[in-house]
């Protein structure tokens, strides 16, 4: 059963910690949504079907863990686009700030903006910290279908770096190619 949280029906005695425990778990199907990414562009969810994608929940930009997490995984989406996954940032700022950031951290993955309503994305995936109007710190991966293969909240505080990501796409089935032959040996993790 999939829940959906809003400020109305939240128990505002819930801690962060307790939050957090309602992350999407796998197996889960991934809520769709659609957020700016550009003032006057926006990217849906279900325009990855077909294909591994990487939601990286963090709480602010400009932030120094922030700042590491995104600059590692920028270093590292070569690695993710072997395995033909696709890296979504999704944080609570908006795309002003998200387009200073990433012109100045010289990111090549889209920072989608969870603006207005404020986190109404990380509300449905389980990661909004109402308390400080941010998200944890979360990854997902999800599947070619949509659905959420692996998930990880990490520590606010800590750079969880890119190891789970890339053990939980070295995990994922192999889906056949349209000539029924499995992926390019080049896409396996060496």
């Amino acid at each position: 059963m999939t829940r959906s949280v809003s400020d109305h029906d939240t128990d505002y005695k819930t801690t962060n910690t307790e939050e957090s425990r309602h992350a999407l778990e796998p197996g889960t199907p991934a809520p769709n949504f659609t957020l700016h990414t550009t003032p006057d562009q926006t990217v849906s969810l279900t325009s990855f079907r077909g294909q591994p994608v990487i939601l990286a929940f963090y709480p602010a930009d400009w932030s120094p863990v922030c700042g590491d997490e995104v600059t590692l995984l920028n270093e590292v989406l070569p690695e993710f686009r072997r395995y033909n996954a696709e890296l979504l940032g999704i944080s609570v700022d908006g795309v002003w700030c998200h387009l200073a950031f990433a012109r100045d951290r010289k990111l090549k993955f889209p920072l989608l903006a969870d603006f207005e309503p404020k986190g109404a994305v990380a509300r449905r995936f389980g990661v909004y910290r109402r308390h400080e109007g941010v998200s944890e710190r979360a990854l997902f991966i999800l599947d070619e279908t949509g659905t959420v293969h692996w998930s990880y909240v990490s520590p606010i505080g800590i750079n969880p770096g890119a190891d789970g990501i890339l053990n939980a796409l070295e995990s994922l089935p192999r889906q056949a190619n349209a000539s029924g032959n499995n992926a390019p040996a080049d896409t396996a993790r060496t």
